[in-house]
């Protein structure tokens, strides 16, 4: 297993990785549950992450970040959805004379 970035989350990160590739290989790929029965361990080892990423001063410039270019709209700048939809408005528009 590879370590942690966060060497304080190295515990909780083999715990869950070791949970979910018994889970994966035993029970999902057999066909015989798709419930991860690990959810409670990435939910431990995200949290320490979470930490990691505060005490850092990383999760300031991940949220920055989103906030530029979010994840949800395929990474695009707020500038280029402006564009974006401008152009498709255009179209919109010129289509229906």
């Amino acid at each position: 297993m590879s370590a942690s970035f966060a060497p304080e989350c190295n515990k909780a990160k083999a715990k869950y990785d070791e949970c979910f590739n018994e889970w994966y290989s035993e029970k999902f790929l057999k066909g015989k549950g798709v419930y991860n029965e690990c959810e409670e361990l990435w939910d431990e080892y995200k949290e320490c992450l979470g930490r990691a990423l505060t005490t850092r001063g990383i999760q300031n410039m991940l949220d920055k970040s989103r906030e530029d270019a979010p994840f949800e709209v395929g990474g695009r700048t707020k500038e280029e959805l402006e564009e974006l939809q401008e152009q498709q408005s255009s179209r919109s528009s010129g289509s229906t004379k």
